[in-house]
């Protein structure tokens, strides 16, 4: 969970998947929701990783798939990726956490428009191939999945990460910046979760 992805439209496969895209993202600005750019960038996990390095990643991890997705045949760069991926994990002096979401939010605008512009996503791109994948042909609804299981494996990384730093998990953060309602725990005979 930790929040309620509403029901798409009769038929609109790409409205859920997108919406459940967007939930996993929100998770990961939620992260940072509140921190100073001194706790942004700590590390006080097991993790080598810091929330502002999460942020950073997932934004050009998705931003890369994109490009992927509309290279329409263009030579894949391995070398150039492997490098884009390995800067990724660490903000740059100027990438403070607002420039990071900023990022994010444009990336996150790109990829919806993006899928909103494809005919179905039944249509195919090539994917490369890379030494742990023969690549192919793959489907956008392949790579939205793709896409919505890193995002949620970095929002929980970035949730252990938050909680690590001040204790504050991912329901106390939804409830705090008001992605959604704090429930009347009381009238289901429950106390508020953690």
């Amino acid at each position: 969970m930790p929040v309620v992805v509403k029901p798409e439209a009769p038929g609109d496969e790409r409205g859920a998947l997108l919406a459940y895209l967007e939930a996993q993202r929100g998770g990961i600005r939620r992260a940072l929701h509140g921190l100073t750019e001194e706790q942004a960038r700590s590390v006080p996990s097991a993790s080598a990783l810091s929330l502002a390095g999460v942020l950073k990643h997932i934004a050009v991890g998705e931003r890369g798939w994109l490009r992927r997705l509309r290279a329409d045949g263009e030579e894949y760069d391995f070398a150039g990726s492997v490098a884009e991926w390995e800067d990724s994990f660490k903000p740059g002096e100027g990438q403070t956490v607002a420039v990071l979401l900023d990022l994010y939010e444009q990336v996150a605008r790109e990829t919806d428009a993006a899928v909103r512009a494809i005919g179905s996503v039944d249509e195919t791109f090539d994917s490369p191939k890379v030494p742990w994948d023969e690549g192919g042909k793959r489907s956008w609804r392949w790579a939205l999945l793709h896409l919505i299981e890193e995002t949620a494996r970095h929002a929980g990384h970035a949730d252990v990460i938050r909680e690590s730093i001040d204790g504050k998990g991912a329901f106390d953060l939804v409830f705090e910046t008001g992605a959604m309602p704090e429930p009347d725990w009381a009238a289901f005979g429950q106390e508020p979760l953690k």
